[in-house]
């Protein structure tokens, strides 16, 4: 509890090692702010320098110069202990790191003895050997039940399906056609899968019919009246006379 100093504001226990990283970091960017200070100050001497020559003082020009020199020197210092705040600032970082994490492993290594107390190497022979033998009686009891298969029974099944496959391959093919074929010229028609005799077809041209055929105008009907041959013909001299006379002038 020595190391306990205080709390921050979420409530986390702060330890002096947590202090003293923090008073490194403060002092770090005192450093970079010292450090900006110098590159003021050097900027401004080496402006106070270039005016002392300008006026022709040289004592002037050349001791402000100096100065300069003076503080690049500086810088050059708090460069290097600027350097060296960063690398104990990183090692005292990384070995609280590793010390969780040493921390973590202690724990680890306690919960697995203590699992270890509870399981030990004859206990878990011992449940390794229960759980064989359960094993093979559960396999005793399955060949009972069912019977075991043979080799002859499954070189059995095999030619069995081997037997199927051929007979479900056969039933796909079109059925052969039982009947002879026909001999050369003969035609022959397939219906359904079978052979149907058909009559050849002629060669030369068809033969006349022995009925004569009928007429247009014996296929009038019965019904339709017909005029008499002396009325057609008074009909017709009417129309002859008609065409003769003159036309009235």
């Amino acid at each position: 509890m020595g190391n306990l100093i205080s709390k921050d504001k979420n409530g986390r226990k702060v330890t002096t090692k947590d202090k003293a990283i923090l008073d490194l970091k403060i002092q770090r960017d005192k450093l970079k702010q010292y450090q900006k200070k110098i590159h003021t100050v050097l900027d401004r001497e080496v402006e106070v320098a270039k005016h002392h020559l300008r006026q022709g003082d040289q004592g002037r020009a050349l001791l402000a110069l100096k100065k300069k020199k003076y503080q690049e020197r500086l810088l050059a210092q708090t460069d290097q202990q600027l350097l060296n705040l960063e690398q104990l600032t990183g090692q005292i970082e990384y070995a609280l790191v590793e010390q969780d994490i040493m921390r973590g492993l202690a724990q680890g290594n306690e919960v697995l003895k203590e699992i270890h107390k509870e399981m030990s190497l004859d206990a878990v022979q011992k449940l390794m050997d229960d759980t064989a033998d359960a094993i093979a009686y559960q396999a005793e009891i399955d060949e009972l039940i069912s019977g075991k298969i043979t080799e002859e029974d499954e070189e059995e099944i095999m030619a069995q399906l081997d037997a199927f496959i051929e007979e479900e391959a056969a039933s796909k093919l079109p059925t052969v056609p039982n009947k002879s074929l026909p001999e050369t010229g003969e035609k022959v028609q397939m219906v359904a899968g079978e052979i149907l005799d058909l009559p050849a077809v002629p060669d030369g041209p068809l033969p006349q019919l022995e009925e004569d055929l009928v007429s247009p105008l014996e296929c009038r009907s019965h019904t339709d009246t017909i005029e008499p041959q002396p009325e057609l013909a008074q009909k017709r001299t009417k129309n002859a006379v008609r065409k003769e006379e003159p036309i009235a002038a």
